[in-house]
């Protein structure tokens, strides 16, 4: 009887961390557009709500999310939404903006390889780095 419990407990929570994980992905759908119409007010409260319902920072969900190929820093930064693309910079960990992203640049590489470097965003990344 014991086993049949710890069996289904053990099923249940492996059920809940699928539930979870798809959750998630909902939670943050949007999150791009919120960003390219710099509403810094909604991205706000996406990511307090994403913090306070699954215990997650940005910085554990930046690199998964990609808008049309660019990291969240990168989109707001060819949208010239200064005002979320200040907020993302101030939020990530310092760690995390001089890591590669996921096509092997810097935040700072790609920047100047766009010539963005005049971008206010690109003063606040140089500012934290």
């Amino acid at each position: 009887m014991l086993k049949i419990v710890k069996t289904s407990v053990v099923v249940g929570a492996l059920a809940l961390s699928n539930f979870a994980y798809a959750d998630v992905s909902e939670a943050l759908a949007n999150i791009c557009t919120i960003v390219q119409a710099d509403d810094k007010g909604e991205l706000r409260k996406k990511m307090r709500a994403v913090e306070a319902d699954y215990r997650l920072k940005l910085g554990d969900y930046y690199s998964g999310i990609s808008c049309s190929g660019n990291s969240l820093i990168r989109t707001a930064m060819l949208s010239n939404a200064v005002e979320t693309g200040e907020l993302l910079v101030k939020k990530m960990p310092k760690g995390d903006l001089e890591a590669p992203e996921a096509d092997g640049k810097t935040l700072q590489a790609w920047v100047v390889e766009n010539g963005l470097q005049d971008s206010p965003i690109a003063a606040v990344i140089s500012a934290r780095l």
